[in-house]
């Protein structure tokens, strides 16, 4: 027989267990699921999930701050909040952390209030800034239209696309929400769902539980932010205290056999690809994207390739904008040695930032107001983000109190919906006779994760005349006889080798 060959990209050979010793899924824990198909299977899920030994709610050895410590705990020891990105140190094992609040995911509301095991399911509870869990309310996950009434940098809350309140995460926690809700979609698939809040996303029954917009809009959450190595440990450590798993973690592709594109094909949990295939079990696509500094500077330093636009010039002083050594880029009307104020509108700009390769964005700055009064910052300030004749202005709780010298350190600003293009930064100060605050700007920093470029390193024939299975980067298996095109994973001889492919022969 002639050979056939397939110049691939070789990725690192994967192993089931990573480096730092993850668990594995136990042996046979998903094999009633096989030949199973939409709502056969997501019954087969619920009866090997719906069993957990949960913790007891609340402080205290044993309780769910307990479980916390090692299900939510970065490597510095902080509080991994999906809720904020306020941080905060843990203190004693079992002890609440500081400003935290023990945050349920699907609101206990949703099935009366009873303390019943979902109640107290780690999957559905995560630690929380506590304004954000108060702002949060009893309301369910969607997207988030025109203004939101919150948004604190990591959450919005606000009216939804389906026309009611909703809340929003940040892009780099959709994919990690949005399994939970399938989860417990599925571990509590038996439960009636009493809140009106509840029945904007759920329906009563075992399938499909979840309503269609939700579903799809959970499923494309998935697919855009795909199961990392926090999500995995996370998982495993659950694991260890409840006796029960994600699956949806573990079987990326799972939820499409439940309710998207492949209901109508039996799943077989043995050939299918799971997270830990990736990278050692690290839960990293072969093509992993990487976080990128693309500008940072402190302006006591340098000035950041900044220029500065007036377009009402102040009588008071010569130039709005500024820099110096002790403060920064400094923005102000007010003269102080006549204590005269005038009209001002003066925007000081960063040079162009390319976003173009990013799949998500982030900035973090660092900035100080004060004299605002009786204004707030966000009154008479600004920040924007600019590109192809488009200026967004960006809101959120992102400002300083306005009354003091105090800085202010914002992190994490999201930047995302700006991917894919190259933008300027703009700070725009403005004033009156009456009211002219002094802003303070000491530092900014942007970073992004990079999109996969697909090539890693050298290339290597596969012989396609050998056994073979062939998967989507998502973990779908692919029918090898099927012309494909586009970048898989091909597993022959127990490793994991990148391809690209253009057709099959």
């Amino acid at each position: 027989m002639k050979k056939s060959y397939l110049k691939a990209l070789l990725t690192t050979a994967f192993t089931i267990t990573s480096a730092s010793g993850m668990a594995q899924i136990p042996e046979g824990y998903y094999s009633s699921l096989k030949g199973k198909k939409g709502a056969e299977l997501k019954t087969a899920i619920h009866n090997i999930i719906k069993n957990a030994k949960v913790l007891d709610y609340g402080s205290g050895q044993n309780h769910t701050w307990w479980g916390f410590y090692v299900t939510d705990m970065d490597d510095d020891g902080y509080v991994i909040d999906r809720y904020s990105n306020i941080k905060t140190m843990f203190g004693n094992r079992g002890s609440a952390a500081d400003g935290k609040n023990i945050e349920h995911s699907f609101p206990k509301s949703w099935w009366g209030g009873s303390t019943r095991q979902a109640y107290k399911d780690l999957f559905n509870l995560m630690p929380s800034d506590s304004k954000a869990n108060s702002s949060k309310s009893n309301y369910g996950m969607g997207v988030v239209k025109g203004n939101p009434s919150y948004d604190n940098g990591c959450i919005k809350v606000g009216n939804g696309t389906e026309g009611f309140r909703v809340w929003q995460p940040n892009n780099r926690w959709k994919g990690d929400f949005a399994r939970g809700y399938m989860y417990m979609a599925t571990a509590y698939q038996d439960y009636t769902w009493e809140n009106a809040e509840a029945l904007h996303s759920l329906q009563q029954g075992s399938y499909p539980t979840l309503k269609k917009w939700a579903y799809e809009l959970y499923i494309k959450w998935a697919k855009e932010d795909f199961v990392d190595e926090v999500e995995i440990k996370r998982n495993n450590e659950v694991y260890k205290i409840q006796g029960n798993r994600n699956p949806y973690i573990d079987f990326p592709n799972l939820m499409e056999y439940v309710w998207g594109d492949s209901v109508d094909y039996a799943f077989d949990p043995a050939t299918t690809m799971k997270s830990s295939d990736y990278n050692g079990g690290s839960g990293e696509t072969p093509d992993e994207p990487t976080e990128k500094t693309v500008y940072s500077y402190r302006f006591t330093a340098e000035n950041g390739n900044c220029t500065s636009e007036t377009q009402i010039q102040p009588s008071t002083v010569d130039e709005v904008w500024t820099r110096s050594t002790s403060y920064g880029w400094t923005a102000t009307s007010y003269n102080g040695s006549t204590k005269k104020r005038s009209e001002a509108d003066a925007t000081l700009y960063t040079p162009e930032i390319d976003l173009t390769n990013m799949q998500s964005a982030t900035m973090n700055i660092e900035h100080a107001v004060n004299f605002a009064s009786p204004n707030t910052p966000a009154q008479i300030l600004s920040i924007t983000v600019s590109y192809n004749g488009t200026k967004t202005e960006l809101d959120g709780d992102i400002w300083p109190d306005g009354k003091s010298w105090t800085f202010r350190k914002v992190e994490d600003i999201d930047l995302s919906s700006f991917c894919g293009q190259k933008v300027k930064i703009g700070f725009r100060y403005t004033s009156t006779s009456s009211v002219a605050c002094t802003w303070e700007i000491r530092s900014m920093t942007v970073k992004g994760i990079t999109k996969g470029t697909g090539i890693e390193s050298a290339e290597q024939d596969i012989d396609m005349s050998k056994p073979y299975e062939t998967y989507s980067l998502d973990g779908k298996k692919l029918d090898n006889g099927s012309p494909y095109k586009g970048i898989v994973i091909i597993r022959q001889d127990g490793k994991n080798k990148k391809a690209v492919m253009n057709n099959r022969q």
